[in-house]
């Protein structure tokens, strides 16, 4: 092995955890940033069986690792549980969260403190852009299902497998 680990340093850990049905820029602007401040960010794809998304979990981690591929240190995974366990597992100290509005906040602290007093996981809370504040998978899958052009809140991969996707239905 080769790198700072090899050389006996501690590497800094995050994870960006998420559905991402589909990714889109908002999310891409937290991982990015994340990417800036750690030397490892992992990507969790969290699969929730209660939901069915229009993605399957696969080629949501197909369509992340495409358009996060500029960023070398970025690891698209999958998790089927707890946060905190996937976190243990990869001994990650940090979970890298974005927040649009103050509705966010209420529910993420929430979660934040309940991770924390589980594993002392911290929670880092990073302000969305504005440009994105108001975006979520859901709503542009609900404008887009609707006809609406979604093409600036994507990238273009994603958009053009929305599309694709919604055609087949």
């Amino acid at each position: 092995m080769t790198g700072p680990e090899s050389e006996g340093l501690q590497l800094r850990r995050a994870v960006c955890p998420g559905s991402f049905d589909p990714i889109t820029n908002g999310h891409l602007d937290i991982i990015a940033r994340a990417s800036k401040l750690y030397d490892v960010v992992h990507v969790a794809v969290m699969i929730n069986q209660s939901k069915k998304g229009l993605f399957t979990v696969e080629e949501r981690m197909d369509l992340i690792r495409r358009v996060t591929a500029e960023y070398d240190n970025v690891v698209v995974e999958s998790h089927h549980g707890l946060l905190v366990d996937f976190c243990k597992e990869r001994d990650i100290p940090a979970i890298v969260k974005g927040l649009r509005a103050v509705s966010d906040f209420d529910y993420e602290l929430q979660m934040a403190q309940m991770n924390n007093g589980l594993t002392g996981v911290e929670t880092l809370f990073v302000p969305t852009n504005p440009t994105y504040s108001f975006l979520s998978s859901s709503l542009v899958k609900e404008v887009a299902a609707w006809g609406g052009d979604v093409s600036h809140l994507l990238p273009p991969v994603v958009h053009e497998a929305l599309v694709a996707r919604l055609r087949e239905k």
